[in-house]
């Protein structure tokens, strides 16, 4: 009788896409078919290796010869990602950025990065300026090559954003798209975060919380005081 192909579970087929993924991203491989000219094998046998979600061990040893790297950053992401970086195609720093290991596991990286007050480094300026007031450590692939941080005080988006939560926000998105969170500079009174949606002539940003009124601002000052969009919130569910 002919054999029983082995199926590969949900942990093996994370496992091989992470990576797969690696490898892709240190040799430059966007396609498989890029991947088998750089691995100098049939594309079928990337194919093959894919569905048995296992990585033949002379492919670690091919690419260890051709681009210096690390088979246990290949297979695990556990650093150094290069053995002989005078190999690499790709800086070890922007791999790591790229491709960080899943949050959770031992080697998943983190960055600290500067947390701001919301006033900023002068309420009154015309343009919003961060005033660093401490650091926060951040899995690596919550960052972003413009991430601002901030640690929120007030209560206007509460409870999706409590007082004292920490708020990621992308400094290279100033699209509005209606019911996201932006990040708003009012002279005078530093960065507000609301729902936005826009409204004609107007942007109206609408508080969650029915205790703070909605605010206005005509549509032609909305990107010069649009400072990001919201991406992560950080903050603590239950009270310490």
């Amino acid at each position: 009788m002919p054999k029983k192909k082995r199926r590969c579970d949900e942990a093996q087929l994370k496992w091989f896409e992470e990576a797969l993924e690696r490898i892709k991203k240190a040799t430059g491989a966007r396609t498989q078919v890029q991947l088998a000219e750089v691995l100098d094998v049939r594309q079928s046998s990337i194919s093959d290796a894919k569905r048995r979600c296992s990585i033949p061990a002379d492919w670690f040893l091919k690419l260890y010869r051709s681009h210096g790297l690390d088979p246990d950053w290949l297979s695990e992401g556990v650093e150094p990602v290069y053995i002989n970086a005078d190999k690499a195609k790709v800086p070890a720093d922007t791999l790591l950025r790229e491709t960080p290991a899943p949050y959770g596991r031992m080697n998943s990286r983190g960055r600290l990065v500067p947390v701001s007050t919301m006033a900023g480094a002068d309420k009154d300026a015309a343009e919003w300026e961060p005033k660093s007031i401490e650091e926060l450590s951040v899995p690596e692939s919550f960052c972003r090559p413009k991430l601002l941080v901030v640690k929120v005080d007030s209560a206007s988006m509460d409870p999706v954003i409590t007082r004292g939560a920490f708020v990621g926000i992308d400094r290279d998105q100033s699209e509005h798209p209606d019911g996201d969170l932006c990040a708003v500079h009012f002279p005078h009174q530093g960065l507000t975060i609301r729902r936005v949606f826009h409204q004609g002539d107007t942007f109206l940003l609408k508080a969650d919380n029915d205790q703070y009124s909605d605010l206005t601002i005509p549509a032609e000052e909305m990107n010069d005081r649009t400072v990001g969009r919201v991406i992560w919130v950080l903050q603590n569910l239950a009270p310490m």
